[in-house]
Order: C-alpha cells, then structure tokens, then sequence
C-alpha cells in the first residue's frame, strides 16, 4: 500500500533539505546494518548503577525495562501519556521494538541514552515506549503507516503524532547525528519541533489526510466472487518458483528468513497435486530448503535450535538471536519433512529444535519464552558485548579441546575431524562482506561442509564410528560454551506462540512416537489455561513473565489476547487434541473458538480483524495481510 502525493512527503523533504540523501545508499546501509554487530541495551558494555528512573522501571516487559534508566522520559502506551500530551499540546514520539531486535539496542545506547536528546526529547514531545510483543496491534497500526509513507519498515519503528494519536512522520532507526547519506536523530527531532511549533495547522491537516486514506485502504470489501484454492495455488506457487534459490534453497538471496510457513505450503501443494509437476517440484524446492538449512550456519549444531536468518545466501552467517516461534514452526516443518521422505536427518533436526527449547525456553511452570538474545560477552572479564560470541569458535579453542586422537583415523585428532566435518579455518570462516565491523574476524561460525559419507572416506572411518566422534566433539564443545556467559533470555511468555510451540510438540510427538513431547505439550496448554485465560470472561491474555522465585506474573496492566492468540492457541489445542485423544482440549479449542467470532469476525466485509474493538487507544481495526 502507498499513500500518494501527501502533503507530508513535501514535509520530509523539507524537513531534511540541507542534508545529501540517496536513498539506495541508505536502503544498502540498511542492509548492512542488518549484518552487522549490535549492542545491548548498555550500549554492550556491563552496566553500571543506574540512579535515575522513569516509569518503565514498574513494567515487566524485558524490553521496557532496558530503558527504564534512559534519562528520556518513556510512558507505556496508556491514558496516561495521551492525557498529558493533550493538556501539554504536545506530540507524541512513539518508539516501538523488542528485546532482542539489535538496532533497537544500538538507537538505545547512541541516542535515548545521550543526556542531550533525552531533553531534547522530553522538552519537546510526550514519549512511549512499546514493546511490539505485546502490543502487536500498536505496532500493526504504525507500520502500517511507515510502509505506506516510505518504502519500507522495520525495527526500532519511531513515529511522531498527535496528542489524539494520529501519525504525521515515520521511520526505523535514526543515527544520533547526520552524516553522509542520512539524517540524524537530533535533527529530526529539532525540525519537527520546529514545524509543530511554527506550522502545527499543516501538520494536524496532514495527519488527517494520512488517516483518513490509511482508512480507505483498510476498510476492503468482498468482491462478487472469492478466488478458489484452484486460482490462488498456482499463483502462489509460481511466485516462489520464480523466487527460489537452486543452489542453496530458500526464497530470497539475503537475508534469508526460514519461512516455514512457506514449506509447509508447499508440502501441502505436494500432497494435493503429488503426481503433477508442480506437486514433484514444490516438494523437490521444500526439501532441498530444509537439508541446506539443516547443514548451514542458521542451524546451532552445538547447542541445537535455529538462528533467526542467514545474513547471506548461503545459510553460512546468520544473526544470531533465537525466537520461539521459529523454533515451534521450524519443528513441525522438519518432522513433516520426516513422515514424507522417512529420512531420519529430519527427524534428527526436529528433536534438535524441541531438545533446545525443553532445556533452555521452558520456565517451570509448563510455558515456554519468547527468545534468546544473540549478544552476550565473550568472556566474564569482558565489558562489551558482541554479536555471536557465546556461539563462534577460534580455530585454536577447537584444537585445544579436542587433541585426543583417533587411531583409525590415521592418528587424525578429533579436532582435525570436525574442523574439516564443519568447515573450520585456521584464520577464521567468515569473509569480511559478511562482518564489515570485524566483529567475527577469526572466529568461525560451525557450517557442515562435507558430508557424512564424504568425511568418513577422508579419515577411513566407518559412517557408525564418525558419529560416534562428532558426537563427542560437539559433547565438548557444548560443555565448554555453557561455561561462557550466557546470551540475555527474554522470559515473556506470548499465549501465540506458546500455541505453536504445542503444536511443535504434539505433532512431533505423535509423528515421532515420542511421548514426553506430548506431555510437554500438555504442560504448556495447562500453563496457559491456568495463567493465561480468564474464566469468568473466557478470554485469553496477550502474554505474562517469570516472575521471582520463578512464579508468574501478569503485566502491570494485563493485556488481553489478540486475533492470533487465539488462532495459534486454538490449532496448538487441536493438535494436541489429535496426539492424545483427550478431550478436555477439544472442548477447550471450541470455546475458544466462539470467543474468537464474538471478538473479531467482520459480518460486513468477512474475516476477522487482528484486534479487540474495546481499546478505543487503537485508531485502525486491520485484518491481517493488510
């Protein structure tokens, strides 16, 4: 969607004329700010003792409270803020991300943390804070706005707008300071001031055109006729054809996303057209997709579990962070990859990703969290953080643990093995185009290179005896990462993706013939009816935290679930209805359900919307795809 022809792009221009803009410079940089290395919230150095703090300190949210010492003074999203806008006359800057998203830590520390934009910002504008995990409705609704006013969107997401929440300027990150090819974060800020103070009419006229064409936009209506499966599936399958990677799979060039969703599309155009061309091909891209991934660097082949995206083609290196929701999706991918092919590398994967999450994403009480930062410090005496260090290795770390030799293997190390298995080098596997900040400049991201067969003829093993090797290499390798220190674990527990990780367990469990798989599956499901649902009005809420002493605890203002919340929850329940034939969670999925077309069906236009019509602070109702 684009907004043409606005008032507000001349604004922009204006706003940024006495600086040299290409935008295609910035779309690059954008790129290669996705690659690159970021701080946490400290700025990636140990923190100190912090005395101010602003009303984040009283949130739960993990992201909310990394700026809970800025000297910017954050409201959560609430009346509170609203209020004080309107009796001040000010606009609203709205900063929206997550705990794990890197350039929302890297805007932290360079501008929200700089005592000078902190008054710049508290002197000018009324200031919130959102953390898009809970309030993905928020944060649907702006960059909804951001897409159809640029030609992009992202994280950290910074939008300016009227005391009755109307947008007029968005972007993603700013630097604090102009440069070449880029307007600085102070800059922005001084300017819109400026034309709040000296054009506010222009602004208010502007924001309301805006409004009211992203109105237009999102108020579609059914045509005559829907389009059936048998229109659509060709298209779709079209599209990703002509967007697939032959060589290392996949369906972009970079950054590569897993996309399990769209595997799972294609496993499905497989089973209804499976002796067509198309069904062979869909299942041939879906495949190849999962062993290139399975082998790459977006796969931890010591501590298990899936990367968020490869930086590059070929799946070499990813950014680091883990997010439950691939791990969910990415598992059921996997062990349907296994029920049609019966090749047990599938299986293997998918225990992999559900071994991970068991041990390092499930809090006590049956829930699963939300994600695990990718920066932590290399080592305890280290005062900056880095990108990757808990998961990279030098060539001489793996020599040192792994000098035990292996006689078949012509009196080859275990440390030969796997460097030459995982595609280890002496000065380091990662080329400078994908680490320009030299943050990873001799260390070695673990990416299969040869394969079993391949490896074993090299050192005159058997296929059974190099597994056996690898496997205690990796043993060792695990036991020496766990010593570092641990990358940050985002404890918030979402109600949807605590759903796909149910499903993630009980199709697995089913398919696998694992019955501990469905008995976590069934703890989690516990866990959010216990936790997560409110019996009296049979609604379910958005997410809660770990609390002390591993209790759990609600947020401080309890935030009730959204269109996918129960959508997620209600195919997790039914998954695990079909794994343990008990029917408690039939029922429950069914009520659910009912509570889902009382929330958010659309009678006039069909569908359902993403969220609840009663927080009237949500000035768009959308529906998800638009």
């Amino acid at each position: 969607m684009q907004i043409q022809n606005l008032a507000i792009v001349h604004f922009i221009k204006e706003a940024t004329k006495s600086v040299k803009f290409d935008y295609k410079q910035v779309v690059w940089r954008r790129l290669l700010l996705w690659r690159n290395p970021i701080r946490m919230a400290t700025g990636g150095r140990r923190p100190t003792m912090a005395v101010h703090a602003n009303r984040l300190i009283n949130e739960k949210s993990p992201y909310l409270l990394q700026h809970a010492h800025n000297p910017v003074d954050w409201f959560p999203w609430g009346p509170a803020a609203f209020e004080k806008a309107k009796n001040e006359g000010k606009p609203i800057f709205l900063s929206v991300g997550y705990s794990t998203c890197h350039w929302c830590h890297v805007m932290e520390r360079e501008s929200f943390q700089n005592e000078e934009i902190g008054r710049i910002m508290n002197q000018h504008f009324v200031c919130i804070k959102v953390d898009r995990e809970e309030r993905p409705d928020v944060d649907k609704v702006y960059m909804t706005f951001v897409q159809a006013t640029s030609s992009g969107g992202g994280w950290p997401m910074s939008v300016w707008m009227t005391p009755d929440l109307r947008p007029f300027v968005g972007g993603t990150y700013f630097p604090p300071e102009d440069g070449p090819h880029s307007i600085g974060f102070r800059t922005v800020l001084l300017r819109i001031a400026d034309q709040w103070e000296n054009n506010k009419n222009s602004l208010l006229e502007n924001s309301e055109r805006i409004f009211a064409a992203l109105q237009s936009s999102s108020a579609l209506k059914v045509g005559e006729r829907l389009p059936s499966h048998n229109d659509v599936l060709p298209k779709c399958f079209q599209q990703l054809e002509d967007m697939y990677d032959e060589e290392y799979g996949g369906f972009a060039q970079f950054p590569k996303f897993p996309t399990p969703v769209i595997i799972r599309f294609l496993f499905s155009l497989w089973a209804l057209r499976r002796t067509s061309a198309e069904g062979i091909r869909a299942q041939q891209m879906a495949l190849h997709t999962l062993k290139m991934m399975a082998c790459g660097g977006i796969r931890d082949h010591i501590g298990q579990g899936f990367h968020r995206y490869s930086t590059d083609k070929s799946w070499h290196v990813p950014h680091f962070e883990k997010m439950l929701y691939d791990q969910a999706q990415l598992a059921v991918a996997y062990t349907e990859a296994f029920q049609i092919t019966g090749d047990e590398l599938f299986a293997d994967v998918a225990r992999d990703i559900l071994n991970y999450v068991s041990r390092d994403m499930t809090d006590e009480s049956g829930g699963f969290y939300s994600a695990e930062d990718a920066d932590s410090y290399p080592t305890s005496q280290s005062t900056e953080k880095r990108e990757g260090a808990f998961f990279v290795w030098t060539a001489a770390e793996i020599r040192d643990l792994l000098q035990d030799v292996v006689p078949e293997a012509q009196r080859k190390t275990m440390g030969d093995i796997l460097m030459y298995y995982y595609g280890v080098k002496e000065e380091g596997n990662v080329s400078q185009a994908k680490d320009p900040h030299g943050e990873l400049v001799g260390k070695n991201v673990l990416i299969q290179r040869y394969s079993l067969e391949l490896t074993a003829a090299r050192f005159h093993l058997d296929l059974g005896h190099l597994k056996t090797v690898l496997g205690n290499c990796r043993k060792k390798l695990f036991e020496v990462r766990m010593s570092r220190p641990k990358p940050d674990l985002d404890t918030k527990m979402v109600a949807s993706w605590n759903g796909l990780m149910i499903s993630g367990f009980a199709r697995s469990g089913a398919i696998l013939g694992n019955k501990d798989y469905v008995k976590k599956a069934e703890n989690a499901a516990t866990f959010l009816r216990q936790h997560m649902f409110d019996k009296d009005s049979g609604k379910l809420r958005r997410s809660c935290y770990r609390g002390e002493q591993s209790n759990v605890e609600q947020s401080s203002v309890p935030i009730t679930g959204f269109l996918e919340d129960y959508a997620f929850v209600i195919q997790g329940l039914f998954d695990l209805y079909e794994a343990s034939l008990d029917q408690r969670w039939l029922q429950w999925a069914v009520q659910l359900q009912k509570k889902q077309d009382e929330l958010f069906w659309d009678p006039v236009s069909w569908g359902y919307f993403s969220s609840d019509p009663s927080d009237r602070s949500v000035i768009l109702r959308l529906k998800n795809g638009e």
